[in-house]
């Protein structure tokens, strides 16, 4: 089983940064794929950001050029710096993580971290 653990959320003002953390803890062999998404109340969530397994990333049009994801695969640590943010940024972040446990190397399961808000005010 893994855990994923949230972190770095909080408010700012528009045009402010913040940056994500994700720290992923259990059994884990090898990182799949990470992503980050966002939900607003009353929407369904998003897909922010992706990186694959060998560190190819892809985002959302709305967040090109003002997020990065991230990855430590030493630290089981997935990260999503968000800059120039606005208050079309303001919902709740959820990390997602895919990893296959020790011993079954082709098996990739999805993890998903708690959410945590993130509120962008003008």
């Amino acid at each position: 089983q893994v855990q994923l653990a949230e972190s770095g959320g909080g408010s700012v003002q528009a045009g402010g940064s913040l940056k994500l953390s994700c720290v992923a803890s259990g059994n884990i062999d090898r990182t799949c794929e990470t992503a980050w998404y966002r939900q607003v109340p009353g929407k369904e969530r998003d897909l922010v950001a992706t990186m694959g397994e060998y560190g190819t990333t892809t985002y959302t049009d709305s967040v090109k050029g003002r997020f990065t994801i991230s990855r430590d695969t030493a630290k089981n640590t997935l990260y999503l710096e968000m800059n120039s943010l606005t208050t079309e940024d303001t919902a709740v972040y959820y990390c997602r993580a895919d990893f296959a446990p020790y011993g079954r190397p082709t098996l990739c399961h999805i993890y998903w971290g708690q959410g945590m808000q993130v509120t962008v005010s003008s």
